[in-house]
């Protein structure tokens, strides 16, 4: 087997999590995982990082490659693991500005591969996104090509994942994969909770102040009048378009002043969104529904999910053995290996992109 370490920085800003994976052929074996969370000053940082002067992004890019480097380097040392016997390392990074549909399209990650291959001695490919998006695709979703070479072999499944923007990929056998962005995952749920707690929360644990909440459905209808759940596929979206402001607009003095109803609505939403996207966008319905993503442990949100979908089964895909905000870094880490080794890893029909490429910029 080959050795291949993932590193994944999401739209919550929590923290860096890395990923150190076997892969031989179409298997993985998941070696060590683990999250380092963000000092309380970066996670502030990245949530305006949209505000930030010129000089301020270039050393958050610096900063935060010193902390991707840090992370790689704990994981490795917890699971006794020399960086010599790493093949490559694949950077996601952090996205802090995502506009595949605007006049001039761009997408940047901020996380500086450099800093990561001088600190372990290990190259590094990163800046996956923009090869896709120079082809004419949307630079997104690219976790497909993972779930398809891994899990695609079967009955249709939906592999839903629910990190900061929630996006889903259709795979199984004799099936061209589908996948976009639903929606909001975790990101207006997190920022409500922010809101209303004056900074003292970052996330409803567990789901239990949603649970106190009351949903309110009207809300819910205008949410989903929103022109991006129209869209047909591809599409990807992030927190341009699902932010404060688009809650201000869509609550009214409501955001400020009745959290929990609001946090109700918008966790709801969320899955109703998932749910209402599938009905309307994939050929077949899936067999069953794999999720992914630190949302997995928000409980009401699951729980909304397996309603809107029975009766198909809704399931963790730590079923699978694999813990849940560990697939996006695995997925980025045989990404990493596919590139260095010259092959094809992403797959065209679900971005848009005009033809395959190799994704990503190697740091040898």
């Amino acid at each position: 087997m080959t050795l291949a370490l993932g590193l994944m920085s999401g739209t919550s800003c929590d923290g860096a999590s890395a990923a150190l994976v076997d892969f031989r052929g179409r298997r993985f074996r998941l070696r060590a995982f683990r999250t380092a969370p963000y000092p309380a000053p970066v996670t502030a940082l990245l949530h305006r990082a949209c505000e930030l002067t010129t000089a301020a992004a270039s050393q958050l890019n610096v900063l935060l490659g010193e902390l991707f480097a840090s992370a790689a380097v704990v994981l490795l040392r917890r699971a006794r693991v020399s960086c010599r016997d790493v093949a490559v390392i694949g950077s996601h990074g952090h996205t802090v500005h995502h506009g595949p549909d605007e006049p001039i399209p761009s997408t940047l990650q901020l996380g500086e591969p450099a800093v990561i291959a001088e600190r372990t001695g290990i190259p590094v490919v990163a800046d996956f996104r923009m090869r896709d998006l120079a082809a004419g695709g949307q630079a997104a979703p690219l976790v497909p090509f993972f779930d398809d070479h891994f899990f695609g072999g079967g009955r249709p499944r939906a592999l839903q994942n629910l990190g900061g923007i929630g996006n889903v990929t259709l795979v199984g056998r004799g099936l061209t994969p589908l996948a976009f962005d639903t929606g909001p995952g975790n990101c207006l749920l997190d920022a409500v909770v922010r809101r209303f707690s004056r900074v003292r929360q970052a996330y409803d644990a567990g789901g239990r102040m949603a649970a106190r909440g009351r949903v309110d459905l009207a809300a819910v209808r205008r949410m989903w009048g929103h022109p991006y759940f129209r869209r047909p596929p591809p599409k990807s979206t992030g927190r341009e378009l699902f932010n404060e402001a688009w809650l201000a607009e869509t609550f009214g003095r409501r955001w400020g002043t009745h959290g929990l109803d609001v946090l109700a609505t918008v966790t709801y939403f969320t899955a109703y969104s998932i749910a209402e996207s599938y009905r309307r966008f994939l050929p077949v319905q899936p067999r069953e529904v794999m999720v992914s993503g630190g949302g997995v442990r928000n409980q009401t949100l699951m729980r909304y999910l397996a309603e809107l979908l029975r009766p198909i089964p809704v399931r963790s895909i730590e079923r699978y053995g694999l813990p849940a905000q560990a697939k996006e870094p695995a997925a980025f880490a045989f990404l990493a290996l596919r590139t260095v080794r010259g092959r094809i890893n992403h797959l065209p029909s679900t971005t848009g992109a005009s033809g395959p490429r190799i994704l990503g910029a190697l740091t040898p």
